[in-house]
């Protein structure tokens, strides 16, 4: 019988936090909630068992900081830390040190997240494994003059990328020789900023992409089951906006190529833990491996909806050893997904922090809100901007579309600007219901002023 855990501490904020405590409770553990000094009021801090206030509110000195988290796990004898999305979630050191000392990282080992975290070696080891992979040798560019020879030779346009990238962060489309070296360094300066480190490679551009992943889980007997797809291709300078299962844009045929394809992914490294294996599909639905984000995805429910699963207590089971049945999922019915940012959708998408005068959400049958605010929540400055996320299933993609109008209608927030007007406007474009849309798709798009 496997080992069960007595106390997560959770590495993490908001609404994923949140999330994580509301499973454990369910499962009968306890949990500890760590918290900077602006999150003082959040809900996560609130609902766990126990709450230890971790530092200021800069990240670096908080939900980044290892050694004051570690000390955290100390003084609350918690026995396992699950990282959540963002933050320390893909950091191997932090996983290693948790192993070290005897503490279960609810998620892949450090070796399997540093293989997939460089884009170079991840992209060599899906090679190796005979999944697809996007044109161009994936070594590291020596200079911007090394960069514009191989792209004449690949021919434009080519996208240059962080090895070390993430978020659309230090990725850029590059589609004429003059723009290379100006691109170049604004990539290279950017993922210095954002990574520490700003080595670039290249790959040929797939034009017109869809952005499919599919879901995979891997138990500690290296049985590797795919849970089907999620189409993230609604975006926003390479930020997920809406994210939908199943891609309007899939066939059954591919279903079954891409789902095994991932699969061959997680067993190439034996993968342990929940993970994502994005991919490009072009317009002939061709795919090609982009990468493995190797932890619980923020769009996580789409999947939970269509297959009814609880892929939290999914982690935490084969954290403590519990065995795969070997079966793959498919969806059933239709589940949307739109990110609620605290954002101007009218103004650029830029930032608005501030307090929440008034919080009513969504409610209905098929209509669920992952949230950590509420009236009177002021939202930091200091952290992501995303506040919610609302979340519909319905038998089909239009009643989906329908009932995701009519959430979006109910969602009140007052007090500072949010998305829900764009996903309103989103859900009106002809072609976001024909399901003709593509990643360069919104950027085309002239959007509302107000």
């Amino acid at each position: 019988m496997a080992k069960k855990f007595n106390k997560i501490l959770i590495a993490n904020r908001g609404e994923i936090a949140l999330r994580i405590i509301r499973t454990c409770r369910e499962m009968g553990i306890k949990t500890v909630a760590i918290y900077s000094t602006a999150d003082r009021e959040s809900l996560h801090v609130r609902f766990a068992d126990e709450a230890v206030c971790i530092g200021p509110p800069a990240s670096a000195e908080s939900y980044l900081n290892i050694p004051r988290i570690m000390a955290a796990v100390e003084i609350t004898n918690a026995d396992a830390v699950h990282p959540g999305y963002g933050f320390l979630s893909e950091n191997a050191d932090f996983a290693e040190i948790c192993t070290d000392y005897g503490i279960k990282f609810i998620g892949p080992h450090p070796e399997q997240i540093r293989t997939m975290g460089d884009k170079i070696t991840a992209k060599d080891t899906m090679i190796r494994a005979g999944v697809p992979v996007v044109p161009g040798d994936g070594t590291l560019l020596k200079s911007a003059e090394d960069g514009m020879e191989r792209a004449e030779r690949m021919g434009y346009p080519v996208m240059i990328k962080a090895t070390a990238g993430g978020g659309g962060k230090g990725m850029r489309i590059v589609t004429r020789k003059e723009d290379f070296v100006d691109l170049w360094d604004s990539a290279r300066k950017e993922a210095k900023a954002s990574f520490g480190n700003d080595g670039i490679y290249m790959e040929k551009y797939i034009t017109q992409p869809r952005h499919i992943e599919i879901q995979v889980i891997g138990d500690q007997y290296g049985n590797v089951v795919h849970l089907s797809e999620r189409d993230c291709s609604v975006q926003r300078r390479h930020q997920k906006l809406l994210e939908e299962c199943p891609s309007p844009f899939m066939t059954d045929e591919l279903r079954d190529r891409m789902g095994q394809a991932a699969i061959e992914a997680g067993r190439a490294i034996n993968y342990e833990g929940v993970g994502t294996v994005e991919f490009l599909v072009d317009a002939d639905r061709n795919f090609y491996f982009m990468e493995m984000n190797t932890r619980i995805q923020v769009e996580h429910p789409v999947t939970e909806e269509s297959i009814d699963h609880d892929l939290i207590k999914e982690q935490i089971k084969v954290a403590y050893g519990e065995k795969l049945t070997g079966k793959n999922y498919f969806p059933k019915g239709h589940v949307i997904e739109c990110r609620i940012n605290a954002e101007d959708p009218w103004n650029g998408f830029r930032p608005s922090p501030g307090k929440i005068t008034s919080f009513h959400s969504s409610k209905g049958h098929g209509v669920r809100v992952d949230t950590h605010v509420y009236a009177g929540y002021t939202v930091s400055p200091y952290y992501d901007s995303m506040i919610a996320k609302l979340i519909v299933r319905a038998p089909t993609r239009a009643e989906a579309i329908t009932k995701m109008e009519r959430a979006l209608d109910e969602f009140i927030i007052e007090g500072i600007k949010t998305t829900v007007p764009f996903h309103q406007w989103l859900l009106r474009q002809e072609d976001f219901r024909d399901g003709n849309f593509d990643t360069g798709w919104l950027a085309q798009q002239e959007l509302p002023t107000k």
